[in-house]
């Protein structure tokens, strides 16, 4: 129970920087599943993308760049995707990234 409890604890804190700047990693993944699924889905022509395709500190890094297409366009200007949006897509792939305590595909 102890060690529950203790497990809890330490994914909240770990989530806490991302919520703190009020991004929603629930609004995050349904984002990739309307905007960005349609290109990096199976069979898309982005090549498939999920969060495990990178660790928490490689996302950090390109949604700090901002650059998407292999750095061809600004990140979220073909999805027009708000800055707030792109925010809590980074929440979503950032908490399940292949190093995260929660790793996870953005599922179907």
């Amino acid at each position: 129970m102890r060690n529950t409890l203790y497990t809890i604890l330490a994914m909240a804190a770990l989530a806490a920087p991302l919520s703190a700047h009020g991004a929603s990693e629930l609004k995050g993944k349904f984002y990739i599943l309307k905007q960005c699924k349609p290109c990096h889905g199976e069979g898309g022509s982005g090549g498939v993308v999920t969060p495990l395709i990178k660790t928490q500190a490689q996302w950090r890094a390109y949604f700090k760049a901002g650059k998407h297409d292999k750095g061809k366009e600004k990140l979220g200007a073909h999805t027009k995707l708000s800055p707030a949006q792109l925010k809590d897509v980074e929440a979503f792939m950032v908490a399940h990234a292949s190093d995260s305590p929660q790793p996870m595909t953005c599922g179907g």
